[in-house]
């Protein structure tokens, strides 16, 4: 009985996450950003509307390589999404910021999250609110405890050293 629950629970899982996905990358393509995938779309959102951020801040939010978000970047700046600007005080560091066309990207982006959860919780009491919170807390704490690139990495790593 145990495991119907838990295959219940995966199921729910994999689907609302999959379900997500597609939505948001349905969303972008309908709203006129069509050359935008959904990871510039979250780079887009790492980057942030107010202040230029340092390619290590944002490549670090995202918990990607800068070699990855450097290409990411490229893509992006050809798209006029976004501007580097290298530091007046130490050109090694560059600052990327949203253009005009990056800012709109980011709000309705925005917006989209926005509309999806007030569409989620619309039903829901105050207690069913408050329960959903701290399941989703505690959902939230295990994959980042549980299933962190570290932690992955040194289980591997552990794991590969005892098997040679």
């Amino acid at each position: 009985m145990v495991n119907i629950g838990i295959n219940i629970i995966n199921e729910l899982l994999v689907d609302t996450f999959n379900d997500i996905l597609e939505i948001e990358q349905k969303s972008i393509q309908y709203m006129n950003f069509k050359d935008l995938s959904i990871s510039e779309v979250h780079t887009i959102d790492a980057i942030g509307m107010y202040d230029p951020k340092r390619m290590t801040e944002i490549a670090g939010k995202l918990d990607i390589t800068l070699g990855t978000l450097t290409i990411a970047i490229n893509h992006l700046v050809k798209k006029e999404y976004v501007i580097r600007k290298r530091s007046d005080i130490d050109r090694r560091i560059v600052y990327i910021s949203l253009t005009k066309k990056g800012e709109l990207a980011y709000r309705i982006h925005q917006k989209f999250h926005q509309d999806m959860i007030n569409e989620c919780v619309k039903e829901l009491s105050e207690s069913e609110k408050k329960i959903l919170i701290q399941s989703l807390k505690k959902l939230t704490h295990f994959f980042k405890s549980k299933y962190n690139v570290e932690n992955l990495k040194n289980k591997y790593v552990k794991r590969r050293g005892r098997d040679e």
